[in-house]
């Protein structure tokens, strides 16, 4: 037990569209988590389901509140942010955040508590010796991890399958932006990262709540949000074209000096106007997006946002993500800060 904190254990859940899987996977985390020597809670966030997951994770709040959190959000948020959600609402001295289709199983999560206790690390992501999806999903789940490693320095695998210390998930919390990468902001917080082999079992039921086109948003996402390599890129490709066009300019001058040798004018005008067009345009693209995503955090745009709460004690009202600290040019008024304190002070349950 440990004197700051009131649990030993939080796991946390995102769920989407899951409602066949609910029920099973509650009864395998209560049966693994009733073996593990510690007090635990099980915070299941349903973030905009449309297949009646809510009323599956009611009914398991109702039937254990005692350990069972059940919060709905407004709308579909995206599972960071869903993730976020429960680490707002967690108490645990230990986070472990896992999927909701039972790819991971409940019952590898005591390794991942030996191993972090193990090695004194303050995560420990749990790698699959063989992955369980399809050609697409996981080359689409090969490049977000390479991204990752190279925008974030992150070393080996990440997964959604993870334990956190307690302090890596307030140093996480910090974070008040409406595009969040979880994986992104535990390699800004710690480099004392490990990794345990876990089983990755088939999906049961229904499909991978990320297709393609999510997938590439959250590419994109990673690299607009928490990166300047498009930037880079951009300005690395400009400099070799122009570098590329002093060498072409210089060939053709050496050789009308010394052949006379003419150089077709129309071929060369239509080759730099379509290089040096699409790089303006591509860059023009990758400046637009940068300054769109300043304008919806600038706009306030929230990270979650809670409908309602069922936890132990009964049902309480959402509270959402904390408040952002105002611009120092846009003072709040006095009313106005005095309710975002509150709310910043009821941060956890």
């Amino acid at each position: 037990m440990f004197d700051d904190l009131s649990l030993d254990l939080s796991i946390v859940v995102p769920v989407y569209n899951s409602a066949g899987t609910l029920d099973e996977l509650a009864a395998r985390l209560t049966a693994v988590l009733s073996r593990v020597d510690a007090t635990y809670e099980i915070i299941l966030v349903d973030d905009g389901s449309e297949d009646g997951s809510w009323n599956v994770l009611s009914r398991l709040q109702a039937a254990d509140p005692q350990h069972v959190t059940a919060i709905p959000l407004t709308r579909n948020f995206g599972q960071c942010n869903a993730v976020m959600c429960g680490f707002r609402h967690s108490r645990g001295r230990y986070v472990v955040t896992l999927d909701d289709d039972l790819q991971n199983p409940p019952e590898e999560i005591p390794k991942l508590i030996q191993q972090i206790r193990r090695n004194d690390g303050d995560v420990v992501y749990g790698v699959y010796a063989e992955t369980r999806q399809n050609l697409w999903r996981r080359a689409g789940s090969w490049a977000a991890t390479k991204f990752s490693q190279r925008v974030f320095g992150c070393r080996g695998s990440v997964t959604s399958f993870r334990i956190l210390k307690r302090e890596v998930v307030d140093a996480i919390l910090n974070y008040g932006l409406s595009f969040t990468y979880i994986d992104g902001l535990i390699a800004w917080n710690t480099q004392r990262i490990g990794h345990v082999e876990v089983a990755h079992h088939p999906r049961k039921r229904g499909a991978s709540g990320y297709s393609l086109a999510k997938l590439l948003l959250v590419t994109l996402n990673l690299l607009t949000n928490f990166s300047l390599m498009p930037l880079q890129i951009v300005s690395l490709c400009g400099a070799f074209t122009a570098f590329g066009g002093l060498l072409t300019g210089g060939y053709y001058l050496v050789r009308y000096l010394a052949e006379g040798a003419g150089v077709p004018g129309h071929v060369v005008t239509m080759i730099l106007v379509l290089v040096i067009g699409g790089l303006q345009m591509l860059s023009i693209g990758v400046l637009g997006e940068y300054v769109g995503r300043l304008h919806l955090n600038v706009n306030r745009k929230p990270q979650y946002n809670e409908r309602q709460v069922l936890a132990h004690g009964g049902q309480r009202r959402g509270r959402g993500p904390p408040p952002r600290i105002a611009s120092c040019q846009f003072p709040r008024p006095r009313r106005q800060w005095r309710l975002s304190s509150n709310a910043a002070a009821g941060a956890r349950l």
